[in-house]
């Protein structure tokens, strides 16, 4: 853990930080907010934790600056999704924090991979993917309109 931040669990009173911080990279992209993105930004615990998934909150001096989901899959996968770190803590390696933590869940629940979808605009995440061991796959199905690109990293 860094000095500079700490990764937690979700707790209730990061309902507000969560949802902007999604809406904040949803916005930066120019992406619309989509039927998926309400349910999960929404309703966190119905959406993700009660399906046997996790999210985590990086926190700076106290304020949430980073967050990161994890959902469990039919497959047995999990997939890495909803994440952002404000402009003001790229840098800080909180990213590559967060999928440490989701990746934790991941094997402690037996799974054969991550899987995520992301968009070919976000340059610097498919970046950060390719450098934890993301390697791309082919189209697969998704709700998101946004999505043209897939990444799996087995475990």
């Amino acid at each position: 853990m860094s000095d500079l931040f700490r990764i937690v669990p979700y707790r209730p009173d990061h309902a507000a930080a969560w949802r902007a911080l999604n809406e904040a990279w949803l916005a930066e992209g120019g992406y619309a907010l989509e039927a998926k993105d309400q349910a999960v930004l929404g309703d966190p615990e119905d959406a993700v934790l009660s399906r046997g998934g996790a999210i985590f909150i990086a926190e700076r001096d106290g304020e949430a600056v980073g967050c990161c989901s994890v959902m469990r899959m039919a497959d047995g996968g999990y997939e890495v999704g909803k994440m952002a770190v404000t402009p003001s803590a790229v840098g800080l390696g909180i990213g590559w924090a967060l999928l440490t933590a989701c990746e934790g869940v991941a094997t402690s629940g037996g799974a054969p991979r991550l899987y995520l979808e992301t968009n070919a605009a976000q340059t610097h995440a498919i970046a950060l993917y390719g450098r934890f061991g993301f390697v791309r796959m082919p189209a697969q199905p998704t709700p998101y309109a946004r999505c043209n690109v897939w990444m799996e990293k087995p475990l």
